[in-house]
Order: C-alpha cells, then structure tokens, then sequence
C-alpha cells in the first residue's frame, strides 16, 4: 500500500522557501537539471532569481536547497548527475512524470540527508550497484511504476534504522525477495514488492517487522508456502500475494493477525481446507481467496468476521449446503461471490439480511429451486450471476428481479432447461429494468420466440440469446435499442430475413473517414452455423448493396444519413462451415449457415 502524499508531508513536513540567495553550486546544479528536462509549460526558472523561491524548491535558513517537489509537472527528459550536488536535500519529489534514462551513479550514497525520494510513475531503469546503500536518514522511498530491474542487494538497507515505507512496485526487480529489510529498519511499516519478477519461496526475516502494517508482494512468481514467521506480526493490517506460485496449506497461526483487514492470496495454488477459526480475524474487511485449490465447507467461524466488505472464494473446490450457512451478520458486506465450486441446496435465505450487497456471483454451482421475492431486500443491488446452477420457473424469476431498482447486470444463463420465453409483452413494466444493462439468457434450451418485452429495454447494452432453441424471425425493434452494441442470437433456430434494422444500433456504428468518404464499423458482427437467414441483395429503400465478394463483405450505402452502418469484414471458413466476422468493437451475432 503507497504512503499518501499526506502521510509523506508528515514525515518531515514541507520546507518553506526563503527569500536569500541559494548557494551557486546549488544553483548551477538546478539550472543543470533544468537544463535536462523539458515540459509543455516551462519551469519558471530564471537564473537572475534567487533559486529559493523558484517552482518547486525550497531552502533552509542557510540558504540550503533541501527541498525538491515537482511531481505531476509534465517533465520529460533525464535526471541530471548535477543532483547529487545537493547534499542537504531531504525531500526529492519527481512522481507522476515522464522522465527516462538510468539514475545518476552514486545517487542514493550522494543524497545524505534524504528523507523521502518518491521517483514513482515515471519511466527510468536501470539497477543499484552492490555497493549503493540507502542513507540513515531515508523514511521513505517509492520508485513505484518505473523499468528498473535486478536485484537488491542485502547490504542496501544496512543503514535504513529509521526507514518507514518502501514501494518498488510495478518495476522489474527480480532474485529472491528482500526479506532481510527488516533486519535494518525495524520502524518499517510499509512495504510493496508488487508486480515484479521475484521469484522462489519467501524466506523468513519479516517477523522482525515488529511495527509492519502492509506487505504486497502480489503477482510475482513466488514459490511454496507463506513463511509462518509472518503470522507473529501482531500490528500487520494487510497482506497482500495474489498472483504468485504459492502452494500448501493456509496455515492456522494465520489467525494471530489479529488486526488484519485485507487478506489477498488469491490466484495461487494454496490446497486444503479454510482456517477453522478464521473468525478470530474480527477486524477483516475483505477475504480474497479465490482462484486456488481451497476445498471442504465454509467455516462457521467465518459468521464472526463482522466487518466484512468483500467475500470472494471463487474458483476453488469448496462445497456444502450453502443454505445451512449463516449470512445473516454480514451487515456491512456489499460484494460476494462464489461463483465455480460445488455448493448445492437451495438459495441460502439469510443472504437477503446483508442489505448493503450491492454485487453477487454465485455462479456454476449446484444450487437449485427458484428466485426468491426476498431479494428485493437488497435495493443496493447492481450484479446478480446464478448462471449454471438448476434454477426453475424463469417467469417468475424475471417478474420478481423487475423489482431490484438499481440492477445493472443480470446473468442467469445456463438455468431453467426448456422452459419456454414468456411472451407476455406486459410481464415488463415501462418504469421496470430501467438500469439493466447487460441480461445473459444464453445456454437455457429456451423455446418459443424473441419476446416483445426486450424490447423495453433501453438502456441495454449487452444481450446474449444463444444456445437457445429460439425459433422465428430477428425482431426489428433491435435496431431502436439505443444502446445495444452486442447482440448474440447464434445457436438457435432462426429463419426469415436478415433484417437491415440491426444494422441501425447506433452502438454498433463507430465511425471512421477515409479518403473516399467511406466509414468503417469498428464493431464486431458475427453470423454463426445454423439455420439459414438470408440477406436480400438490395434494399432499395435506403439505397443500400449488401455485397458478398471474395473474402470480403461490405454494406454501401449512398444515403448521407445511413453512412454510419457501412461494414467491413472477412471471410471465415472453420470444420467446413462457413461463417461471416465483420469487424465490430463488440459484436452482434446472429445465426446462418
């Protein structure tokens, strides 16, 4: 976790700028690094100024440079060695810039009395040599988002006593991960190896962080297990590993963290079963473990962590009776999914009680029965997946889900086999779905036609009709759909026209000039195996030729107000079966031949 720029003007405080002359070899050094970099709006450094008061810098009552702050400034060049010259600075910030190159040698042994270097969001590279070390005086160093690489040698923190926040993350550092920090600078606090490419098992040594409240290593290749001394660490709020190699068993001294809101071990190869008396983390906030090997049932325990936000076990191997668990006292949880294990049983009822969920996947399951009306206690909801599981009685679903006003995205497909559509055109109400912006109904075996009741709604996005035994002609009214830009109709029994109204979604129309005046949809249609819909050669009424030559389609239009619709594509040719991909940003699929 980054130290906020808040916290970093607590540490030592921001120097205020005097108004005596600077000393010239401070002077000379600025102008030379001035002199290195450039921007759209130039520093305001004029040599007839007293460096003291110009953008950025600050003096002590010596007329000493110790203060160097320019980030977000639009700098665009390299760091000039001239900056080692100020060896009274104690705060160097040249964040969120652009500048490149390799730092100048000696940098970090040259700057003395730094106490905070934030170098972040910028492009430089290189590495530290074995002999550079961080000065006894540094409490903060963020060199976050930038190209260096190699690795850190063990002796670079050897005289950091009082160092407090190292952020390396987003860079390409590799070897194994420093582990040793803490044998240095016991005052450490936070520390982010994120995103780089450490790599083989965590050795001990961050036990000795008696004071560490957030250590991120995620989405490294780290290796075998989570180090048990790391457990002893009693004030540590965050640990942070997704992304790596990990395997193993969660151990159970896990639960020691007693002040532990965030654990992210997500996307690692961690087995076994979830710490029974995980609930002894009474201050966690979100639980992210999923995308592992994790099996057996949740712990009851778990109903003790309160303060949960954010629950996410997906894509593991847990099972039981998911309505046998009791959700009922996750009063502050908005985010849940457990989406990919093998839960079974019905809808667990006491998931209605956490009135702030604003997102739930419960997804690929073994869950069966039907929507209950007790979900109309989440108002906050905006994301419900239940795809693949057994769910019945679609209409009734639908007719009880128009009721959750704030619903974005649903996605039931892969449920209710072979019931039919309701085609009730009323059974959506004009004031009903109103925020619906993707519905995903595809792989259900559903019969019948495309619904009238679609139509109804206008903010949709996103519809997936596929997999279906849909049968009948494409409806026009599609193409008054104002904000549809994918449609999938493949997969089902259609016949009739292609009709030129899908043509119309202006979603589907990102336009692009060319010389001959001719614009190109950047959008995607794709025409699948299936029943056969036949295009007409000529649509006279709009002055249209919808051409089929070679490997290419294209739609011509000689009308001002059609030229949005003009399509591009290839042909594609897979097992024998022919099928059209007109280039499209997203894609509206629909079912022939």
């Amino acid at each position: 976790m980054a130290v906020s720029r808040l916290e970093v003007a607590e540490l030592s405080g921001f120097a205020t700028p005097c108004h005596a002359a600077c000393r010239k070899v401070e002077h000379n050094s600025l102008r030379a690094f001035s002199f290195n970099v450039s921007s759209r709006v130039p520093l305001n450094w004029s040599s007839s100024v007293d460096c003291c008061t110009w953008e950025g810098v600050g003096c002590d009552n010596r007329d000493r440079v110790i203060h160097l702050w320019l980030p977000s400034r639009g700098l665009v060049g390299r760091i000039s060695p001239d900056i080692t010259n100020l060896t009274h600075l104690y705060q160097l910030n040249l964040s969120l810039n652009s500048l490149s190159g390799p730092l100048p040698d000696r940098f970090v042994m040259s700057l003395k009395r730094l106490e905070i270097v934030d170098l972040s969001y910028n492009r430089l590279l290189g590495n530290f040599a074995a002999s550079d070390k961080l000065p006894a005086t540094i409490q903060m160093v963020d060199l976050s988002s930038n190209r260096f690489h190699g690795t850190i040698a063990y002796s670079f923190f050897e005289l950091a006593l009082n160092l407090q926040s190292f952020n390396i993350n987003n860079n390409s550092f590799s070897g194994p991960i420093p582990s040793s920090i803490c044998e240095f600078s016991p005052s450490i606090q936070r520390l982010d190896f994120s995103r780089n490419l450490y790599s083989g098992p965590i050795s001990e040594g961050f036990g000795q962080c008696s004071n560490l409240l957030s250590l991120r290593a995620g989405f490294n290749y780290l290796s075998e297990g989570v180090p048990k001394d790391i457990y002893m660490v009693p004030t540590l709020q965050e640990l942070y590993l997704p992304g790596n190699r990990l395997s193993g068993v969660i151990d159970g001294s896990i639960v020691n963290l007693i002040n532990l809101t965030t654990l992210a071990l997500y996307g690692n190869e961690l087995t076994g079963i979830i710490p029974q008396h995980i609930g002894r983390l009474s201050n966690l906030e979100n639980l992210l473990l999923h995308i592992n090997k994790l099996n057996g049932t949740l712990p009851q325990s778990l109903t003790n962590c309160t303060r949960l936000t954010t629950l996410n076990l997906r894509v593991n191997l847990l099972e039981g009776e998911l309505s046998a668990f009791d959700f009922s006292k996750f009063i502050q949880l908005r985010s849940i999914d457990l989406g990919n294990n093998f839960f079974s049983g019905r809808w667990p009822a006491s998931l209605f009680l956490c009135k702030n969920l604003t997102a739930i996947r419960l997804s690929t399951n073994s869950l069966n029965g039907e929507v209950l009306p007790d979900i109309l206690a989440l108002q906050s909801l905006s994301f419900l997946s239940l795809s693949n599981n057994s769910l019945n009685n679609f209409t009734s679903a639908i007719r009880i889900l128009t009721g959750c006003k704030n619903l974005t995205t649903l996605i039931l497909s892969k449920n209710f086999y072979n019931e039919p559509l309701p085609g009730d055109e009323n059974l959506i109400r004009a004031d009903e779905f109103q925020n619906l912006q993707v519905l995903g109904l595809g792989g259900c075996g559903f019969t019948g036609q495309i619904p009238m009741w679609l139509s109804r709604l206008d903010k949709l996005e996103v519809l997936d009709l596929s997999l279906n035994n849909i049968t009948g002609s494409v409806p026009g009214w599609f193409g008054n759909l104002p904000n549809l830009f994918y449609l999938d109709l493949s997969q089902n029994l259609l016949s009739g026209y292609f009709t030129m109204e899908l043509i119309k979604l202006r979603r589907l129309a990102t336009q692009q000039t060319s010389d001959q005046g001719k614009y190109t949809v950047t959008n995607r249609i794709l025409i699948s195996k299936h029943k056969v819909l036949k295009t007409s050669a000529q649509v006279q009424d709009l002055e249209t030729s919808f051409k089929c030559t070679g490997d290419e389609v294209t739609i011509e239009t000689s009308d001002e107000d059609e030229k949005d619709y003009i399509i591009e594509g290839r042909d594609e040719v897979t097992s024998g079966q022919l099928g059209w991909r007109w280039s499209m940003q997203a894609a509206l699929v629909v079912a022939v031949a």
